[in-house]
């Protein structure tokens, strides 16, 4: 087209427009220098073409979009043997050596990366391998406990508990006084004409509570066993069948004590067949057992990642030859602790295994609210010997809340559910929180009033609960006890 536009403009004159006639006619005659121009336009025109067409057909470089050799090698990604992946530095554009995966910068830069990678890895592995070690990594820091190691626990009496109150920040402890269930005496007699369960005899508010704490313990007082003959002379002797053990977990039980002075009412057979049913129904028990390294061990419960240890222990009978026999080395029987040496030894070191130190003694006059001498006597040397909180039994009856070198101590919870008489009793609900400088601490207590009455108990409510939240502030000089029933002190 271009050539033909250049050969009208240049041959053909503008008021001839029939050139075909021109020619022929020879009125004029053609421009040579603008004939020469068009020729050699149209030599290159077709020169370009002639190069367009040849570089796309032939993929150069120029024309294709592709890039030569050297640029390609310069952005190839090379993936090595151990599937890490580089890419060669742009610098090759500028002649400069692009840098290679073998350099010993980049190795040492990858093996960084790789130990931190691996570091990493190893952390959360640990995290979530399931085990109670890494689960509980306070407690195995703390104590060095191997909780995935089923000998150790055992030989340590330590159990690992599933939190049963929803805080795992917080751990809650519940004591209660005196249990029997011993069919011959009115408390399981009358249960059991109601249908035998234990919610005929313990009110469900109270079992709801009991289930919703992570440590519930009681007095056990008195042995499980069909055998056995009863102590001479004694003027009470229990005992209850084996079955009947299951009531300690229908109520939210899940640790009792037997450091008590009915433990032995019906002998050395009962007393063995005691530690055996509570050992086949999987209950978590102290202050006895077949001798005296096993009755003085302290139990060990590991809850959302705080450590709790429980001594159990018994002064009573106040005698050198007490019915109830005191464990030795070579024979069974309880805790004796009327000479606390001992008692106090096994505080000190346990201490050390624990982040808080509970001892449940059985201690004290019964049927009377007066603390006596020797609950006054050793409350402060257990404190000092490194009890955190003092629970005690036996009176059958409340006595008062004080405090033992900044300890609290409950001197008697009194019967809890044990007889057919009407009066005042509780339970005593402590809140500990997490382990700080290598303790835990109470964070809440509370005394929550309850009755015994018509061999049955129920948490106290109204005036019934006033009245006895006002006794206890009698009783407790020097203890503040809000209408909650919090204690601070």
């Amino acid at each position: 087209m271009r050539v033909w536009i250049l050969y009208t403009q240049y041959m053909v004159p503008e008021d001839n427009k029939n050139h075909n006639k021109m020619y022929s006619t020879g009125k004029k005659k053609p421009n040579l220098i603008a004939l020469f121009m068009l020729t050699m336009s149209g030599v290159v025109a077709l020169g370009v073409v002639v190069f367009l067409v040849y570089g796309f057909a032939t993929g150069h470089p120029a024309l294709s979009g592709k890039k030569n050799d050297a640029q390609t090698e310069s952005t190839i990604v090379h993936v090595d043997a151990d599937s890490s992946v580089a890419v060669a530095s742009e610098d090759a554009y500028t002649g400069r050596e692009p840098i290679s995966a073998d350099d010993p910068a980049v190795l040492g830069a990858q093996s960084a990366d790789g130990e931190k990678e691996a570091d990493a890895s190893e952390q959360s592995e640990a995290e979530n391998d399931g085990s109670l070690k890494s689960r509980y990594s306070g407690v195995y820091e703390r104590f060095g406990d191997d909780l995935d190691d089923p000998e150790y626990l055992a030989a340590n009496k330590i159990y690992v508990l599933e939190s049963r109150d929803a805080d795992p920040e917080n751990v809650t402890l519940t004591f209660g006084g005196d249990i029997l269930f011993d069919d011959e005496y009115a408390v399981t007699a009358r249960l059991l004409q109601n249908g035998g369960e234990i919610s005929a005899g313990i009110d469900p508010a109270l079992i709801d509570m009991m289930h919703a704490s992570d440590i519930t313990m009681v007095n056990n007082e008195f042995p499980y066993s069909f055998g056995g003959s009863p102590t001479p002379e004694k003027t009470y002797t229990f005992r209850a069948d084996p079955p009947t053990v299951r009531y300690l977990s229908d109520m939210g039980v899940n640790a009792v004590g037997i450091a008590n002075n009915h433990a032995f009412d019906f002998g050395e057979q009962a007393f063995a067949d005691t530690l055996t049913t509570l050992e086949e129904a999987g209950m978590p028990y102290c202050g006895g057992g077949r001798n005296i390294k096993d009755a003085s061990a302290p139990l060990y419960f590991v809850i959302d990642d705080i450590k709790v240890g429980i001594i159990a222990a018994t002064q009573i009978e106040r005698l050198d030859n007490p019915d109830t026999r005191g464990a030795t080395d070579s024979q069974s029987g309880v805790f004796r602790c009327l000479n606390p040496t001992r008692l106090l030894e096994t505080v000190t070191a346990a201490r050390s295994k624990c982040d808080f130190l509970v001892v449940f003694i059985h201690w004290g006059t019964e049927s009377t609210n007066e603390i006596d001498w020797l609950q006054t006597d050793q409350a402060p040397k257990i404190a000092e010997a490194g009890a955190d909180l003092i629970i005690g039994a036996h009176p059958h009856v409340l006595q008062g809340i004080g405090t033992s070198k900044g300890v609290p101590v409950f001197y008697s919870l009194g019967n809890f559910w044990f007889n057919s008489k009407e009066l005042d009793t509780c339970l005593v609900k402590a809140t500990l929180s997490k382990p700080e400088s290598g303790r835990s601490a109470i964070r809440n207590l509370k005394f929550i009033p309850c009755r015994q009455v018509g061999c049955r108990t129920y948490p106290a409510s109204g005036e019934e609960r006033d009245r006895i939240i006002a006794d206890m502030r009698a009783l407790s000089p020097g203890v503040n006890i809000d209408s909650e029933g919090s204690v601070t002190y």
